[in-house]
């Protein structure tokens, strides 16, 4: 990716998505909730949650562990989670899963491992063009640190489908989250994010 382009991204969209994603999560956490991020990258957006909120705890994990990480991460194999059953009160997801060739295979240890929510941020391949629109972002964003993608982005009927297979309840579906300051939103905001809070049955 050449520099102009990640330079422009870092400038327009990463900051601000950060922190409007930082304060989606800080209003669905459970008070003194101990969290686990799957996925978290170098941490940014799990430091931005912990100056809101100093009541929680959180840990991450990730398949490739970045030097100058901004939490503790411990390594894992993208397919099974390094913790015991229920031993974290939520598990998050911020734009990981469609990093995966299978979402569920995620889901369903994120359910093994939550005690109360699992929290999850990721994109609706509903609408013209939803895929490459999604594709082209998902490169900007990711290609320079090596992030693995496969592209493989769900419309919203198949993500409700699997949560009610795997047994998780949606509890609150977020669809217009503000990422993009006008007149990017018109392009890469309509309808392409959700958060979403599930609790386990």
């Amino acid at each position: 990716m050449s520099t102009t382009v990640n330079a422009l991204h870092r400038t327009l969209v990463f900051d601000r998505r950060t922190r409007v994603l930082a304060e989606r999560l800080v209003a669905l956490l459970p008070r003194g909730a101990s969290v686990l991020d799957v996925g978290c990258g170098d941490g940014t957006i799990a430091s931005l949650v912990l100056q809101h909120r100093s009541d929680i705890s959180l840990r991450g994990v990730d398949v490739l562990v970045r030097p100058g990480v901004k939490i503790p991460v411990e390594p894992f194999d993208g397919r099974q989670l390094p913790c015991a059953d229920k031993s974290f009160d939520v598990v998050s997801f911020v734009d990981v899963l469609h990093h995966t060739d299978d979402p569920t295979i995620l889901l369903r240890e994120a359910k093994r491992v939550a005690r109360k929510l699992v929290v999850l941020k990721d994109h609706t391949m509903d609408g013209v063009l939803a895929y490459q629109t999604l594709r082209f972002m998902d490169w900007v964003g990711n290609a320079a640190h090596g992030v693995a993608l496969p592209y493989n982005y769900w419309p919203e009927r198949k993500w409700r489908a699997a949560f009610d297979a795997i047994g998780l309840r949606v509890a609150d579906w977020q669809a217009r989250l503000g990422l993009y300051p006008y007149p990017g939103s018109l392009l890469f905001e309509r309808g392409l994010h959700f958060v979403a809070a599930l609790k386990p049955d």
